[in-house]
């Protein structure tokens, strides 16, 4: 079985297994999105974008540009630190917004519906 992360140069060696760089990713993306849910009113594409990017049949460089967006997303330091009260987020929010737009067309139902589940069930 080949994994989504095969064609992105994440070496294994270095980051650890797949399924714990995918445990290590879920629980930062679930960190960081209870911090900006009130922040950031589309939280549900956010996260059907990191579905999308998990996705095998994603294009690469979609993925990539996904995966690149929800980093930023993540990392506590960026352009605007998060930490700052009602604009921390303000450039994650216009990263993501931009991503989505670019990647919009890959984004499937089944990755909006696994989106909408994981944030009923509060599961990322």
């Amino acid at each position: 079985m080949t994994s989504p992360f095969d064609d992105l140069n994440f070496d294994p060696e270095i980051l650890g297994p797949e399924e714990e760089q995918r445990r290590t990713v879920r629980e930062k993306l679930a960190q960081t999105m209870r911090k900006a849910a009130r922040q950031i009113p589309f939280m549900d594409e956010v996260l059907a974008t990191y579905y999308c990017a998990l996705d095998p049949a994603t294009p690469g460089k979609v993925r990539t540009t996904a995966i690149a967006a929800l980093a930023y997303f993540v990392l506590p330091l960026d352009g605007i630190p998060d930490f700052l009260l009602g604009i921390g987020f303000g450039d994650d929010a216009a990263v993501l917004m931009a991503s989505i737009a670019l990647i919009r067309s890959h984004i499937r139902d089944e990755h909006r519906d696994a989106a909408r589940k994981a944030l009923e069930d509060d599961e990322i």
